[in-house]
């Protein structure tokens, strides 16, 4: 099993004055200490289990580029994008943009949305949960289009794009791995059998029930269940002085029989650096066998 980093938080004791030196040191440590992913919320306010909605929160795509250029080696993310946030060929654009600039690291995560305050508070684009679903499919088609050998014109439902044109191209063959955000059992997780390389879902009792519909989904669309990476969000707290970390190891073996390959989460106080470290030195060896 493999460990990945998720910054859901910006509000520092430093404040914006020190945010780009805070976040360097949190992509630069986790790129280092060998963690597989990193990644940043697609929220423009604070998600209200985190904190207040004035909390500060930066946008996710110029995130990423800023931390595509402090890193070399992990995997970098929007865990996932709101797929109503921006319309496809500029989304397609802005991963491939990623992976170019971070030399082949970017997945596509995404999902259908749902922070119906924030979208209205700013004025951004926010319909039903059934047209969110319909756009998200269409999207993750003009997805796949841009990043083929074809330039061809498309038309949906919700989108028409005349010339699917996207040059450069992205480096991450065949594409940049697409994960998809959710454990909708009739939507979400056919459209990871169909289009995705990576599902994720929460570490909660119906995980291998979870599993088990994504399963039957790609028996019934014809995909190989065990071509998809399967994630698990969960807290990764390992304790201010290790000693959440017997129970976080028990945990994720637990996961891993059902299949679980990697575990992402939020890490308490990650702007010390400690914590990342004592992950790295007592949580990533272990569970790396299992």
């Amino acid at each position: 099993m493999k460990l990945g980093v998720h910054v859901s938080q910006f509000t520092w004791p430093g404040g914006p004055a020190t945010m780009a030196s805070d976040l360097t040191r949190i992509a630069t440590a986790t790129d280092e200490l060998g963690f597989d992913k990193l990644s940043v919320m697609d929220h423009v306010w604070q998600i209200l289990h985190l904190g207040p909605p004035e909390h500060d929160m930066l946008e996710a795509y110029t995130t990423l580029g800023y931390l595509a250029a402090r890193t070399s080696r992990v995997k970098l993310l929007a865990w996932v994008t709101a797929v109503v946030y921006r319309d496809p060929g500029l989304l397609a654009k802005a991963v491939t943009t990623l992976d170019v600039l971070s030399e082949g690291r970017a997945y596509l995560g995404i999902g259908a949305a749902w922070n119906e305050p924030e979208a209205k508070g700013l004025g951004l684009f926010f319909p039903p949960l059934a047209e969110r679903y319909e756009r998200l499919e269409e999207t993750l088609q003009i997805m796949m289009e841009m990043w083929s050998d074809r330039d061809a014109a498309y038309h949906g439902q919700h989108y028409t794009l005349e010339r699917t044109l996207n040059s450069p191209q992205a480096l991450s063959s065949p594409h940049p791995p697409i994960l998809i955000g959710g454990g909708g059992e009739k939507k979400t997780l056919r459209l990871v059998a169909k289009y995705a390389q990576a599902c994720n879902l929460f570490a909660s009792p119906d995980l291998g029930h979870k599993l088990d519909v994504l399963r039957a989904h790609c028996e019934d669309v014809g995909r190989d269940y065990d071509e998809i990476e399967k994630t698990v969000m969960g807290p990764l707290d390992p304790g201010a002085d290790g000693s959440g970390v017997g129970d976080l190891i028990d945990s994720m073996r637990g996961m891993a029989d059902l299949g679980i390959t990697h575990y992402h989460g939020t890490v308490p106080n990650v702007v010390a650096i400690k914590p990342l470290e004592i992950l790295a030195e007592q949580v990533m060896p272990v569970v790396a066998d299992l």
